[in-house]
């Protein structure tokens, strides 16, 4: 997906606070340190990332099966590209009509070989397009929590590229070998192993997200095998949340509110 070579650059100050709201930030005194963040979640992020080709979008599809809500910067990204939104017209103007349909609309495939094979074009998509992803991303947790969602997963393949692996706990990364890698990509996409290498070596390399996370899934297997991995990560990620994670959560903060109201109508009751 070309979400895979465009993201979220820089999350905005505005951005960054209203997330500090949701997950545990410190308005008063601007934004605590990510570690922090983590220990004192309002509501539980996921970060799920990994590599093109890795079966991420597979797990991701997995999670939603299983009845949790999934933010997916794929469908963000797409959604940037719309014909006629913000994106859109930006992005044409930048690199011409040549990069559209019959019918108007981006070739996505036709725009990923462009920044895929060159970093300088890479980086101005990168720009184009950063805040209008992050936005829709921001937005998507909005709604969710507004709806009273405790566990929410972060698809986003670009997570630690873009810094929002802060934001979220644990890190999930689906993972695979390089050449297991190659070979599904270029079956996948029926490319040559040039176009398929460029793809790849255009993200953040699988070993050192798996370095960085803090769940791993190991999908050099079979499905039944990655199905098996999945139920165990399932049963961690809907772990019953902490007392702080449930306060902190929209439920909580209206328990909290609904017992403050009782205690003032008791306060007046006993008063009078």
């Amino acid at each position: 997906m070309l979400v895979g070579s465009f993201g979220i650059q820089k999350v905005s100050v505005t951005q960054q606070f209203c997330l500090s709201i949701f997950v545990g930030g410190e308005g008063n005194r601007g934004l605590v340190k990510g570690k922090d963040l983590k220990q004192g979640a309002k509501m539980r992020l996921v970060g799920l990332t990994g590599g093109i080709a890795s079966g991420k979008s597979t797990v991701s599809s997995m999670f939603k099966h299983s009845h949790i809500p999934v933010v997916d910067a794929d469908i963000v990204a797409r959604d940037a590209l719309k014909r006629n939104s913000g994106g859109y017209k930006k992005v044409v103007a930048a690199f011409g009509p040549d990069i559209l349909q019959d019918d108007g609309q981006v070739d996505r495939l036709k725009l990923g070989r462009i920044v895929f094979s060159d970093a300088s074009k890479r980086q101005l998509l990168n720009r184009l397009l950063a805040p209008y992803i992050s936005s829709g991303i921001f937005l998507e947790i909005l709604k969710l929590w507004l709806k009273g969602h405790k566990v929410i997963i972060l698809d986003i393949p670009l997570l630690f590229e873009a810094k929002m692996d802060k934001w979220t706990k644990p890190i999930v990364v689906v993972w695979v070998d390089p050449e297991t890698q190659l070979r599904r990509l270029m079956e996948r996409d029926n490319s040559t192993e040039e176009d398929a290498r460029n793809r790849i070596n255009a993200q953040m390399s699988l070993d050192l997200k798996k370095s960085q996370a803090d769940i791993v899934i190991d999908n050099t297997g079979s499905r039944q095998d990655l199905q098996e991995r999945f139920s165990e990560v399932l049963s961690q990620v809907k772990r019953p949340l902490t007392w702080t994670e449930f306060w902190l959560s929209r439920d909580g903060a209206l328990t909290a509110l609904l017992g403050v109201i009782i205690g003032v109508f008791a306060g007046k009751n006993f008063f009078w």
